[in-house]
């Protein structure tokens, strides 16, 4: 615990609980948020397995690119509603600049 408190700049065993939480629930979140997105946009799974787009492969693929910044967003926000604002917005500002999207970052 001591070398991720040093690693992520904590103070506390109870920061470090806090912060795993808060990754566990947006991974969650921003999958479970991803399938209705897509449905309202009648793209769901059966639309791809008739063959356009490589069937499955082109589904999920999309998936991915509408979950990646329903994470961004959800991790910044349940960061701030956990209190650890600070923390989260440091880490996606790296993230995102390790991604080659600096334009993005404020």
């Amino acid at each position: 615990m001591e070398k991720l408190k040093k690693r992520w700049g904590l103070e506390s065993n109870w920061q470090i609980i806090v912060v795993l939480f808060v990754f566990a629930i947006t991974g969650s979140s921003s999958a479970y948020l991803g399938k209705p997105l897509l449905e309202f946009f009648e793209l769901d799974r059966e639309t791809f397995s008739k063959g356009f787009f490589f069937g499955g492969l082109g589904y999920y693929s999309l998936r991915l690119i509408v979950i990646f910044p329903i994470y961004q967003v959800l991790l910044v926000g349940y960061g701030w509603l956990f209190g650890q604002f600070r923390f989260f917005w440091n880490f996606e500002k790296k993230m995102l600049k390790r991604m080659g999207l600096r334009k993005l970052i404020p």
